[in-house]
């Protein structure tokens, strides 16, 4: 039954003869876990961190998580000769916790992503790495936010003592649940969730922000959104479009946020355009390696079978949580592993495979 849901699945929407496969690969930039240290400490304080694996192992990427990706996508050639690369769904800023804190969690701030990682880093020059994997096109940035923060809903739960949330917080951390916010799906985290229209306006502010540190930061124009939580309401199509968004990434069910904590279904297909022109783009497949012990590899490839069928690209979700070792060295040997693996299984199969960034495929989806 899984097996025919997934051919159903594939059928409608954007076809291709071309055997394209694309990562889309979310939370590059985002802080979560500040460190092992914050880990164990918040795991002392009692909060169970282990059910989740966002909670337990990620945290943002070092320089030896970047270079080891790196050597591994760079192994990997398609049929054109192109490495297999990242679309790094990526934001650009990250919550200033002193100075939230000095405002009694009255008042935002936020840094850019760059003073983040020299305060994680301050021995590496991470960011230089990521220009390098832009440059060699293993690595390719685009939009995820301003921030993977919903900060008027965390400041909501930090102002009603939410314990959970202010020990994350003392601890320079992200993503623990809150009680207080369940009627919301992704909680704080995701950020273009919303409570009222004036919450809304207030996203038309942090999309044009963020697009524009995005441009200082990479030095190209992001063309491509990802909602963290893929949660968003289509009412923030036309502040993307204005500000260069053409490819919008949904789930093919669709959770579309009404306010307040009220939601609603949508479908979509792969390639269907609103009615400003943008394209919405739909993954097909999942990979990732630390959240089973199942045969990740084994599934992604029979995914990809599954989309070539019937004349579709494959579009892989991931995540930088499987990539990262800051905390647990074995938690990124094993999601490389699985990686590399992965890689040389499609090429072996699919020898006329081409590997593209999401932004291109929507660009040859808006050409056709």
């Amino acid at each position: 039954m899984k097996n025919l849901i997934k051919n159903i699945s594939n059928i409608p929407g954007w076809s291709t003869k071309r055997k394209i496969v694309v990562f889309e690969v979310d939370d590059w930039g985002a802080v979560r876990t500040r460190s092992k240290e914050a880990r164990d400490t918040m795991i002392d304080e009692g909060l169970n961190l282990k059910k989740n694996r966002f909670d337990y192992y990620d945290t943002l990427a070092g320089s030896t998580d970047l270079q080891a990706l790196f050597d591994v996508l760079s192994k990997h050639k398609d049929s054109k000769g192109n490495p297999a690369v990242f679309t790094a769904v990526s934001v650009v800023a990250n919550p200033d916790f002193d100075k939230i804190k000095a405002s009694g969690y009255n008042e935002y701030f936020y840094e850019e992503l760059t003073e983040t990682l020299k305060r994680y880093y301050p021995n590496e020059d991470v960011f230089s790495l990521w220009k390098q994997g832009i440059e060699t096109g293993l690595f390719y940035p685009e939009f995820h936010g301003r921030e993977h923060l919903n900060f008027e809903l965390w400041l909501d739960a930090l102002k009603d003592g939410d314990k959970n949330v202010i020990a994350a917080f003392e601890n320079n951390s992200l993503g623990i649940k809150s009680d207080l916010l369940q009627k919301y799906k992704g909680g704080y985290l995701s950020a273009f969730d919303y409570k009222n229209e004036k919450s809304l306006q207030m996203q038309e502010k942090i999309i044009r922000e963020g697009l524009t540190i995005f441009e200082k930061l990479f030095g190209y124009k992001a063309r491509h959104f990802t909602s963290s939580g893929l949660l968003h309401t289509a009412k923030i199509d036309t502040f993307l479009n204005d500000n260069g968004i053409k490819y919008i990434d949904v789930a093919k069910k669709h959770l579309e946020p009404l306010g307040e904590g009220n939601y609603k279904t949508r479908v979509y297909k792969l390639g269907q355009k609103n009615s400003l022109g943008q394209v919405y783009i739909t993954r097909n497949s999942r990979f990732e390696p630390n959240d089973t012990n199942a045969d990740s590899v084994g599934t992604v490839l029979k995914d990809i079978e599954i989309a070539f069928r019937w004349n579709k690209p494959a579009i892989i979700s991931s995540h930088r949580v499987n990539y990262v070792g800051s905390i647990d060295e074995g938690n990124r040997e094993k999601g490389l592993k699985n990686l590399n693996d992965l890689l040389a299984n499609i090429v072996k199969r699919w020898p006329s495979v081409e590997f593209m960034n999401v932004s291109d495929l929507g660009k040859l989806i808006e050409e056709k």
